[in-house]
């Protein structure tokens, strides 16, 4: 049976199908020697290379799928690499021998909080995917003084860029003056569009965290730079409404698993 070639390499855990996508618009990817076209079909018995090196395809069911919770620190870049040196989040993660983490979106230098992390890649471009409408959940400590009109205008929707953004929700939270927190929900993943909403009223995120992705929340036991790994049947059942496909998991509680990011198998 032949599938498309992102699809393919995604799901073998080699990356995002975002990732795939760009390596074969940059004609890294090429099946029996010739640059591979995006949406072209392959199967197991097709030649396969990525940068030259070949991509070996097991005959044998994938592993089940791996997932992380990551308490990202602000300073940490979610790239695998940085040319300026700094920190980057996947400097923290377990090392794994066939597969490689891919990251199910992003949060900028100075945003802190949830990061999920899966070894299936077709499962993070389904995660991410605008079509599932996955809720994002923040804290915001804003500066500024927004009345019922300017909250009302970010869940009416503002226009960033062209583009019409806005948060399903806001809720302020206790206290009063010129830094206040709220919580928002918004549906989209951006770059920078929390932040970005709160400027077009006049306000100024001076701390930003990121508490849920869909159904996967962050808990007050969950220290910045540590992960937590998923698993068993609970984790499956959220995966399957978050994702509209099931997936398979391990079989230990959320929270049972939790290693500072010096741990390595």
């Amino acid at each position: 049976m032949t599938e498309r070639i992102q699809k393919v390499l995604a799901r073998a855990g080699l990356g995002s199908r975002r990732e795939v996508e760009g390596w074969i618009r940059e004609g890294r990817v090429k099946v029996r020697g010739r640059s591979a076209k995006l949406g072209q079909q392959i199967d197991a018995s097709c030649s396969v290379t990525i940068d030259g090196r070949p991509v070996v395809f097991s005959s044998a069911p994938l592993a089940p799928a791996r997932i992380l919770l990551y308490h990202k620190p602000v300073g940490q870049i979610c790239t695998r690499d940085d040319p300026k040196g700094r920190p980057t989040v996947f400097d923290r993660l377990p090392r794994l021998r066939s597969r490689r983490w891919v990251s199910v979106g992003r949060l900028d230098l100075n945003t802190s909080g949830l990061l999920v992390f899966t070894t299936d890649g077709e499962l993070a471009h389904r995660l991410m995917h605008p079509s599932t409408g996955i809720e994002r959940e923040y804290r915001c400590r804003v500066r500024g003084n927004p009345g019922e009109r300017e909250l009302e205008r970010l869940t009416a929707g503002v226009r960033l860029a062209g583009q019409l953004c806005c948060f399903e929700s806001v809720t302020a939270g206790r206290g009063s003056g010129v830094n206040r927190w709220f919580r928002v929900i918004l549906k989209e993943g951006r770059n920078r569009e929390v932040r970005r909403m709160w400027e077009s009223i006049d306000c100024t995120v001076s701390r930003l965290i990121r508490v849920r992705y869909g159904p996967f929340r962050l808990g007050r036991q969950h220290p910045a730079g540590e992960y937590i790994e998923l698993s068993g049947p609970e984790s499956a059942g959220l995966l399957q409404n978050a994702s509209g496909a099931e997936v398979s998991t391990r079989t230990e509680r959320p929270g049972k698993k939790r290693h500072s990011g010096r741990y390595r198998p």
